[in-house]
This record gives C-alpha cells, sequence and structure tokens, in this order.
C-alpha cells in the first residue's frame, strides 16, 4: 500500500543523505538499501515493517540512475551481469521455496560455510597472481567463468529469495571471484542488484506499506548522487589497489562467515 506521511522539517536532510549514500552505493556496486534502513529506523523512527519496503522502493532509483551511469562508462559486462540475472531468478525462486523446508540455523551453517569458501578462493587467487607475476584475463565466454558466474548467481538468488533482499554482498564476493576489474565489478554488481531489487520489491508490496513522501524527498538526492558515483570512478585508476580491495574483501567475508557458523551451531 502506498501512502504520503505528514511532511516534518527534519525531512529535508533526506535529500544530502540519498546524495551520500547515491554516490558510495553506485561507486561500491550495491543499491544502498543496507543504509536506508537503519537511517529511515533510527534517525526518522520509521516503523519496521514501512522502513523495509520503503528502504527496497528508495533503493530502485539508485541502481536504475547507477546503473545506467555505469553503462555510459563502459562499466558493465552484459554477458556475465546476463547469466547472474537469470540463474538469480532460479536462486531466488529455490530461495522462496526453501522458506518454510530449511530451518534458518541450518540455512546460516551452510551460508557461512559458503562465505569461507568464497573468501579463501579470493585469497588464493590473490597469492597465485603475485607469485606468478601475471593478470588473470578475462575470458568472457570460457566454460569455467560461465559455470562460476552461474553458480555464484544461483546463490545470490538463492539469499535474495529466503531473506527479501536485494543480495548485493554474495554477488560482489561472486564477482570479485571472478577476477573482475573493480570499475566492472561495480558496474555489473549494480545491474544484477537492480534485478533482484525489482523482485524483493515486488514480494513485499503485497504485506508491506511505502511512505511516498520519504521516498520523494530520498530520490532527490540519490539520483544525482548515483549518477555522479560512476563519473567519479572513470577517473580514478582503480589497478593501483584492486588486489588490496579483494584482499580486505575476503578477510571480511571470512570473519562474516565465522561469525554466522559461529552462531548458528
Amino acid at each position: 500500500m502506498i501512502f504520503y506521511s505528514t511532511f516534518e522539517w527534519s525531512f529535508l536532510w533526506l535529500p544530502i543523505i540519498g546524495f551520500i549514500i547515491g554516490f558510495g552505493a553506485s561507486v561500491t556496486g550495491g543499491g544502498g538499501g543496507f543504509f536506508f534502513l537503519p537511517v529511515l529506523i533510527l534517525l526518522f523512527h520509521v516503523p519496521g515493517q514501512v522502513a523495509v519496503t520503503t528502504s527496497l522502493a528508495a533503493t530502485l532509483p539508485v541502481c536504475l540512475a547507477g546503473s545506467w551511469s555505469h553503462y555510459r562508462q563502459k562499466h558493465i559486462d552484459l554477458s556475465i551481469a546476463l547469466i547472474f540475472i537469470l540463474t538469480g531468478i532460479a536462486g531466488a525462486l529455490i530461495g522462496a521455496w526453501l522458506t518454510n523446508m530449511v530451518s534458518s540455523s541450518l540455512f546460516e551453517l551452510v551460508f557461512g560455510f559458503y562465505c569461507l569458501i568464497l573468501a579463501l578462493q579470493m585469497v588464493y587467487v590473490r597469492f597465485r597472481r603475485k607469485r606468478s607475476g601475471k593478470t588473470d584475463e578475462m575470458k568472457l565466454f570460457s566454460r569455467s567463468k560461465v559455470i562460476q558466474s552461474s553458480v555464484y548467481g544461483l546463490l545470490a538468488g538463492v539469499v535474495t529469495g529466503l531473506f527479501g533482499t536485494s543480495g548485493t554482498a554474495p554477488v560482489l564476493a561472486g564477482l570479485l571471484a571472478l577476477e573482475l576489474p573493480l570499475k566492472i565489478v561495480a558496474g555489473t554488481s549494480l545491474l544484477v542488484v537492480t534485478t533482484n531489487t525489482f523482485s524483493a520489491l515486488g514480494a513485499h508490496l503485497l504485506i508491506g506499506e511505502i511512505d511516498m513522501t520519504l521516498i520523494l524527498f530520498l530520490t532527490a538526492g540519490t539520483i544525482l548522487g548515483a549518477f555522479m558515483g560512476p563519473r567519479r570512478m572513470a577517473r580514478v585508476k582503480t589497478d593501483r589497489f584492486d588486489d588490496k580491495v579483494r584482499f580486505w574483501y575476503a578477510v571480511v567475508l571470512a570473519i562474516f562467515g565465522l561469525g554466522i557458523i559461529i552462531s548458528a551451531i
């Protein structure tokens, strides 16, 4: 259900907050939903159920504007994105089906090990490249890349279906594990997250409420930030810190995976 809340002077902060989140999300390859949710709940005291649906709806303009801007900067690998999208749809259906069949503790255990395996693979690839002194070239249509992309896309879709989120974290992890350049990771991830957000928002619309007043104020800033992020990124030589970003993302992913496993045991 869509409704309009009464205007409050504090809402004038939303375009500024939206710009910051939109800029950062478009650069990192996410939609910003992870940040919209706590902002709406903690700073603007929006009820939880309304905040979830509203944050998903606010994420959509960021994804659309950011994806278009990344596409114009040639930061999107359309072949990999298509594989992630198609397998992600299948994974989302599987995730929704598994919701009432798999206990949350079992899924958390499996997902924790999945995070650990991804982290170990990313670290292994980094050290292998350092020892050889060569940079692996991405072959778009190689069988191994298609298989890996399908697996990562499917698992990201399962996470989306189970939790009703955009699945940004597993999408980013999968793209980084494929050894894509950081700019391509950000652009491709944002396009994949766009389709996932559409699916998640459609599911939540059936039971949730969207505050259009909040969305209008947020969108006033998010779209501008989402357009500017990829343009700024195009001017930065990410090759200098490519390996460091992958390594620290792997470390965070491993810690996250261990935490999930420990909490599930």
